[in-house]
């Protein structure tokens, strides 16, 4: 008796740990993550810090590539951002950032919609911003006009990300920008595609390209943006340096307000250093 009982017991167990396996089997496996960092060169990835993890990011521009006389816009006049993100949850980011230019004071979120795994091809994230111009109130026409409303400027995108093998990665970002106020010639509604990758060369090295088209017509002209670099990444830094013809860093004035031409080689050489503690 107690030898049949032996015997349906451990039947059973094997029964039941058979199972398990096939249940594993039908889950999906985890993925590397398409991108380790916020940015890509000017441009929002999938990435977020881990629940309770902070990024701290240092993007800085210098001026356009011209003469020998000024190191290549090394000596010119530059552009710097820093801004530092938080994971409230593993799918939830915020966070806040200062730039020179402009004086712009920018507050972002990210979502995590979808996560790549072996059974999910891509990864899914919702990014938006507010941003606040802090110069003073004659930049936003006729004192008896001024609102503090002009100040202010919205960017909501989707970001689709997608990590094939070892060493390709790649992303589509859609994106819809308003400013409450412009300038003469600008839109107010305006909006773009992105497209961005990177090809893992050796190690910790990779190629990095962007390519950002407007699809707003303007009176003013209103280029789009194509940048190409390296990135050079450990488990806590990454260091990208790159050429690029947006100056502003902040893509809401970019996507709106780029007067440079890649066409005619209205480049600047700039760097994104990301640290995460």
């Amino acid at each position: 008796m107690k030898r049949n009982t032996l015997l349906t017991t451990a039947a059973c167990i094997l029964a039941f740990l058979s199972t398990g396996q096939l249940f594993a089997q039908d889950e999906a496996a985890p993925v590397m993550p398409a991108f380790e960092t916020l940015t890509l060169v000017d441009a929002q990835t999938t990435a977020s810090p881990y629940k309770g993890q902070f990024m701290l990011e240092i993007q800085h521009r210098f001026s356009e590539i011209k003469e020998i006389k000024d190191i290549f816009g090394i000596y010119g006049s530059a552009n710097t951002r820093i801004g530092l993100s938080y994971g409230i949850s593993d799918k939830i980011m915020v966070g806040f950032g200062t730039t020179r230019k402009n004086m712009l004071q920018d507050l972002e979120w990210k979502y995590a919609i979808l996560t790549q795994t072996s059974k999910m091809p891509i990864s899914l994230s919702y990014h938006g911003n507010a941003v606040l111009d802090a110069r003073d109130s004659k930049y936003f026409g006729p004192e008896e006009d001024y609102q503090f409303a002009y100040r202010m400027s919205y960017l909501n995108e989707l970001i689709i990300s997608s990590r094939i093998g070892d060493k390709v990665s790649f992303q589509v970002v859609p994106t819809f920008v308003w400013f409450n106020a412009v300038p003469e010639g600008y839109s107010n509604s305006n909006a773009s595609i992105n497209f961005g990758g990177r090809f893992q060369v050796l190690g910790f090295s990779s190629i990095i390209l962007e390519y950002e088209q407007p699809l707003i017509d303007t009176e003013t002209d209103v280029y789009p943006n194509l940048a190409f670099g390296v990135e050079i990444g450990t488990s806590t830094h990454s260091f990208r340096v790159f050429a690029s013809n947006y100056d502003y860093i902040v893509r809401n004035q970019n996507i709106a307000f780029n007067s440079n031409n890649p066409w005619d080689g209205d480049f600047r050489f700039g760097f994104n250093i990301t640290i995460r503690f």
